[in-house]
């Protein structure tokens, strides 16, 4: 059940909420809705394609008519000048193009928001989320209480198991395995947290909703397209080290269908796609934030292949395999920061 306790807002604070859609329009149409109910904070809603093959954007723009929601619809390039400066249209879909990644489909949406100007905020929320109507507000309030406060995450609640939390807002980093670990997960729903304790392990916001303040995006700039996928939110946390802090607003609650596109999940046997890009992207990043540490977060990839070994997890195992060392291969291509 969602919390009841409404808390008061600073003014009119205005917020973007952003979704990125690829081939799934039946879960952003679930999610708009959802988004649609909240309350007390004035928002705009800007959906991007990432290029869909199933007529996404098409069905989506056809539940808005049936549901009266007016929308604008750009390209690319036209979203990333501002699109239209008198522009009211609660529901604005941009098509980018091409699958451009999650940093890269998100990253057309931000600056779209910078270049149209009026966000304070930017709501990143993963179209397989369900959120409760004061989901938002309770976002914005906790970013309210302290100006250094850039970033901000949710309650994630498993939307199929509901009795189970995903996560506390974000994950700790274990520098010496150089792996992650969601904070909360498995908690149950009504079990009491501890919000500072939780503030103090995080080392980045879960992608799935993120709160992020327009100084944020400002000063430490957008998203690492290097990435493509996983990886891009902890970049991001680090790159903000010493500038924002990082906040979780414990009654903000936020239902999360959890890789539904890609096949990866915390209760299940992930996908090549999500094999690929977890092993690549983390020898990436430990080379990058982690250098004390990289050979012992290599001795951790070396033994979680020996387990896929055990197992007869054969399949899983080539692709780690193969993605670890395209890791290898790359972080000599990518050590700068991405500056967008």
């Amino acid at each position: 059940m969602a919390p009841t306790n409404q808390p008061e807002l600073n003014a009119h604070p205005s917020c973007a909420v952003l979704l990125l859609n690829w081939n799934g329009s039946s879960d952003s149409v679930e999610c708009l809705e959802s988004v649609l109910k909240s309350t007390a904070v004035q928002f705009r809603i800007v959906v991007c394609d990432n290029g869909s093959q199933d007529n996404s954007l098409e069905k989506i723009a056809t539940w808005a008519n049936a549901n009266g929601t007016p929308f604008v619809l750009y390209d690319r390039a036209q979203a990333e000048s501002g699109g239209m400066a008198d522009e009211e249209a609660p529901l604005v879909l941009i098509q980018t193009g091409a699958n451009l990644g999650f940093a890269g489909g998100n990253n057309v949406g931000l600056r779209y928001c910078l270049a149209h100007g009026g966000f304070d905020y930017v709501w990143v929320l993963n179209n397989d989320t369900v959120v409760a109507p004061d989901a938002l507000q309770h976002l914005v309030a906790r970013m309210q209480q302290d100006p250094k406060i850039g970033m901000c995450g949710s309650k994630l609640v498993f939307y199929h198991q509901r009795g189970q939390v995903q996560a506390y807002g974000g994950s700790a980093f274990d520098a010496r395995r150089g792996v992650v670990v969601p904070i909360g997960q498995f908690a149950p729903v009504e079990a009491a947290c501890d919000v500072a304790a939780v503030e103090a392990q995080t080392a980045y916001i879960v992608g799935a909703s993120m709160l992020v303040s327009t100084p944020f995006l400002q000063t430490v700039g957008l998203m690492c397209e290097d990435y493509f996928l996983y990886f891009e939110e902890i970049d991001w946390a680090f790159r903000a080290k010493g500038k924002f802090k990082l906040a979780y607003a414990d009654a903000s609650v936020v239902w999360h269908k959890e890789g539904g596109s890609i096949g990866s999940s915390s209760t299940k046997e992930p996908s090549a796609t999500s094999t690929k890009y977890l092993y690549r992207n983390r020898v990436i990043f430990n080379w990058r934030y982690n250098r004390a540490n990289f050979a012992s977060s290599m001795v951790r990839v070396a033994f979680e292949m020996l387990v896929l070994t055990k197992r007869k997890q054969f399949k899983t195992l080539r692709v780690a395999l193969r993605a670890t060392l395209n890791g290898l291969m790359a972080m000599r291509h990518t050590g700068g920061h991405y500056a967008a």
